[in-house]
């Protein structure tokens, strides 16, 4: 008789982890609150067009190939992936704008419109770069942490002493790169998994430097697509799929999880699995006095949480050539107003992420409507230090339509929009149960990271697991695939039926 697993939450670590599960026999409820699956991997629809929730941008393609493969299917045949180049297209606030593209004599254009030394100066930065995310993918990324005796071998501490964590993302790329523009462009992109690049890990320098060298891609219809064949193949191997039901508490006897107690009553199970956010799961679904529990080095009380996100919508009804796919516009006093963010204060002219996949996919608009996501980053409910009310979302509205005109070619971008719409840090703490709106999860300070971060389960619970962007490795939808394929081996494991 096979184990019966229960899922709390139907984001992307969910669904990955209950299809590896049904793959290898186990009989897997996925349980999720929401009208439909994906967690903030999600969609917003409306009769002519859609737009992706949050994520947007697909840098490392094979954890998404390898899922499907893990179920014996071919993943050409389910997705239409196309590459983007250039990677981003750049502007400054100075109004000029900057192409990066995977094409190295095309990219070498750029570079040197900044200057020969600092063409030289990024070519290293990608080199030095690239040496440490071969030694981290190697030796941390792909592998759970559990063990600290393994992780504190000689040859282990060697690797990590070659990373040169202890520098912040900004300094790191200030070794290399004199220009600011260029700079700012590698440091922006450190936040993308939520944490400033003047205090954060230089380790988060890989993120520039894989989507320069490895590119950055898009599924047809958008990363929901990734989601819906997903769920597909979830019920076609005879998961369970239940939308619309909330998980209230997880059922522990003897330390140990056999059930969780929703909204219509205790389902009793053998296996509990959480994709809910795992500050959210500690402190709401599981006793109050586990809050107290261990977490690498510091109790959940001590934990750190990355910023938060706003994001606006817009459809309009005309065509916009100086955009590209993902663009960045780097505003001026660039640290001050990133570190605004991180201690509670909205940025007075702040950096953003322009998001256009109509360029290059007519799926996701009947009309041929031109799509945008802009996207800012904000600081977290912790503080309660911003009041998120009607004045606040018009202020940012206002301050991102200021710097979307401010570009040339997009002067009359406010006469032309035929939809909008907004998401906050209340809806990421509301509708996700993101713990106080935080993005994604538990920052990945140096302190937080690897082995001091959560893993995919703890000692005190038995047959209690973990998958999510607040799990090692970390968040972004590529982690937190390799988080998926992490937590299902440790339970082969545990459960005697691992290859």
């Amino acid at each position: 008789m096979s184990e019966k697993v229960i899922v709390i939450g139907g984001g992307i670590g969910g669904l990955a982890t209950g299809l590896r599960l049904l793959k290898n026999g186990y009989d897997v409820k996925i349980i999720e609150k929401e009208c439909r699956v994906g967690g903030k991997v999600n969609l917003l629809k409306e009769k002519n067009f859609k737009f992706d929730l949050t994520a947007s941008i697909l840098m490392i393609i094979e954890p998404y190939k390898e899922l499907i493969e893990y179920i014996d299917k071919d993943f050409s045949m389910f997705f239409n992936v196309k590459s983007i180049n250039p990677i981003y297209r750049v502007f400054s606030y100075e109004n000029k704008y900057y192409d990066f593209n995977n094409e190295l004599y095309k990219l070498m254009n750029t570079l040197e419109d900044f200057s020969q030394k600092d063409s030289y100066g990024y070519i290293k930065f990608l080199g030095d770069t690239y040496k440490h995310y071969i030694a981290a993918n190697n030796y941390f990324l792909c592998e759970s942490q559990i063990n600290k005796f393994k992780i504190l071998k000689p040859k282990n501490i060697k690797v990590i002493e070659s990373l040169k964590t202890s520098n912040c993302s900004y300094h790191y790329i200030k070794k290399f790169i004199d220009n600011n523009i260029l700079t700012e462009f590698l440091a922006f992109q450190s936040m993308y998994v939520g944490i400033s690049p003047f205090d954060g890990p230089s380790i988060y320098t890989l993120i520039p430097m894989i989507s320069q060298l490895h590119g950055l891609w898009h599924i047809e219809g958008g990363m929901y697509r990734y989601v819906e064949v997903l769920e597909k193949f979830i019920l076609e191997l005879g998961g369970e799929i239940e939308c619309g039901k909330n998980v209230e508490k997880i059922h522990i006897e003897d330390n140990k999880a056999d059930g969780v107690i929703t909204n219509k009553g205790l389902e009793k199970c053998d296996i509990v699995v959480c994709n809910s956010d795992f500050s959210y799961t500690i402190k709401k679904l599981l006793n109050e006095n586990n809050s107290q529990l261990k977490i690498g080095k510091y109790t959940m009380k001590k934990i750190q949480y990355t910023c938060s996100t706003f994001i606006m919508y817009l459809a309009l009804n005309k065509k916009y050539d100086i955009l590209k796919v993902h663009n960045i516009y780097l505003n001026k006093n660039f640290k001050d107003n990133t570190q605004k963010i991180f201690i509670g204060e909205l940025p007075i002219d702040p950096s953003i992420y322009i998001y256009c996949p109509s360029k290059i996919d007519n799926t996701i608009n009947k009309n041929g409507e031109e799509i945008l996501n802009v996207i800012v980053r904000v600081p977290n409910l912790c503080e309660n230090s911003v009041e998120w009310n009607e004045n606040t979302i018009i202020l940012l509205k206002e301050k991102i339509l200021s710097i979307l005109l401010s570009i040339d070619g997009l002067e009359d971008l406010k006469e032309h929009i035929i939809y909008e719409n907004y998401l906050t840090p209340k809806d990421l703490e509301s509708k996700f149960n993101c713990f106080n709106g935080c993005a994604f999860g538990i920052s990945p300070t140096l302190s937080q990271t690897n082995w001091f971060r959560p893993q995919c389960k703890i000692e005190k619970l038995k047959n209690l697991y973990f998958v999510g962007d607040s799990i090692h490795p970390g968040a972004g939808v590529a982690m937190v695939l390799k988080s998926s394929k992490i937590v299902t081996d440790e339970i082969l494991k545990d459960f005697k039926n691992y290859n």
